[in-house]
């Protein structure tokens, strides 16, 4: 077998303890689940405001507490706060190992995803380390991003949330929306701006008590996912003390991009996971259904359908564990601040690549399937509709092509 990046004896151990988490931990609660009317791991009931059913957010809680309780939630931390300290081309094989595996079961929840600790709060001071990373990383509590506003995404430098100065405190007044987890959210890494018109210094990140006056969870905001999750966020002269703003202040353009990035890189293993998966429940179908006496899997059309559904899962694994080589080897990694010149181009290459391979790879799924791949419900109808997001959230496929030819022209310049 040919060595691959990454494939490091930690990450063997890693998988092989993971493996049988699904099987002790996880598998026994989705058996709990499934006997309850609360629906799916990934199509929960909603309640009556909009938001995922209680009991199936219960459930993904309890597992981020089991999976912290037994060393698998944080891999992708340093291990100098207290995480796994995997590279990325590790976290490569372990994400690939979990969506692969845990399918669209709750065994995802087992991995810190949106919700959990992130390479941005790593920055984060001593007692913010006490009061919010420490019970994060041990499932206690949960965490929400909030960059976005309802007119502002990708254009960081424009958002409107003020932060000013009141002692040693900070004053934050703005409005947050798409952000995932703001309704179940107990600290929110809120970014503003401290000093209008200094450019890529003219933000700073905070770390936001959910709890405080003058924060209130707004409106649910329904997508495709259709999962509940995703709402604004008010603020309205909530006060933060010095010791929660992220590293320095005016770091926080820097810190949004860490935390952006690392989600762009989890396309890597997110991806090939569930492209695995889809392409094996595809292969299985195709073996399976017959038409005209004999199964679909010997018309030359599904077959071509498999084979490319192959050819992009692939394709785009070889480009993830390349560029998360690459970006590893960089002075200061993927997350660095500041961050390597070159960083941004091979960041931006495991996003768009991922993103477009896997919304085909979700569309032939579906066509393998046929009418049970059109179900509401269905595996490939949900992954259909969660590769279609995909392009959007954590920079758009077209802002990920202007990063690429941005590095393409520096390199070509030298500068």
């Amino acid at each position: 077998m040919t060595s691959q990046p990454g494939r490091t004896d930690r990450v063997t151990d890693y998988t092989r303890r993971f493996a049988a988490f699904l099987d002790d931990e996880v598998a026994p609660l989705e058996a709990d689940l499934a006997e309850r009317d609360v629906g799916t791991p990934w199509n929960p009931r909603l309640d009556e405001a909009g938001r995922m059913h209680p009991a199936v957010w219960e459930a993904r809680r309890e597992v981020q507490r089991r999976s912290a309780a037994a060393g698998l939630y944080n891999p992708h931390v340093s291990v100098a706060v207290g995480g796994g300290g995997f590279s990325r081309a590790e976290m490569q094989h372990v994400e690939e190992f979990v969506y692969r595996h845990a399918g669209l079961g709750l065994g995802l929840a087992a991995l810190a995803w949106t919700e959990g600790a992130n390479p941005a709060l790593e920055h984060c001071s001593d007692a913010a380390r006490e009061r919010w990373l420490a019970p994060l990383m041990a499932g206690e509590i949960t965490a929400a991003f909030a960059n976005t506003e309802i007119s502002v995404g990708t254009d960081v430098l424009a958002m409107e949330t003020r932060a000013r100065r009141d002692g040693s405190d900070w004053i934050l007044d703005g409005t947050k929306a798409w952000i995932t987890n703001a309704h179940f959210a107990d600290v929110v890494q809120v970014t503003a701006v401290t000093e209008p018109g200094a450019g890529t210094r003219s933000l700073s990140m905070f770390l936001v008590d959910a709890s405080a006056p003058g924060f209130t969870r707004g409106r649910d905001i329904p997508t495709m996912l259709d999962d509940g999750l995703t709402g604004e966020l008010h603020l309205d002269a909530v006060r933060v003390p010095a010791e929660h703003v992220v590293g320095e202040v005016g770091d926080g353009f820097g810190l949004a991009m860490a935390w952006i990035n690392w989600r762009r890189l989890c396309r890597g293993g997110m991806c090939a996971g569930w492209g695995e998966w889809l392409l094996a429940r595809a292969l299985d179908r195709a073996q399976r259904r017959t038409s005209g006496g004999a199964p679909i899997a010997e018309l030359q059309a599904v077959q071509h359908m498999l084979a490319d559904m192959d050819a992009d899962v692939y394709a785009a694994r070889a480009a993830s564990l390349l560029a998360q080589s690459e970006l590893d080897a960089l002075p200061g990694g993927a997350f660095g601040l500041p961050l390597h010149a070159d960083a941004p181009r091979l960041t931006s290459l495991v996003k768009v690549i991922n993103d477009e391979a896997f919304f085909r790879v979700a569309d032939r799924a579906v066509q393998v399937h046929g009418g049970t791949g059109l179900r509401l419900g269905s595996p490939e109808e949900k992954l259909f509709r969660l590769a279609r997001n995909l392009k959007i959230p954590a920079g758009t496929v077209e802002i990920q092509r202007n990063a690429i030819a941005r590095g393409l022209i520096r390199r070509g310049t030298g500068r």
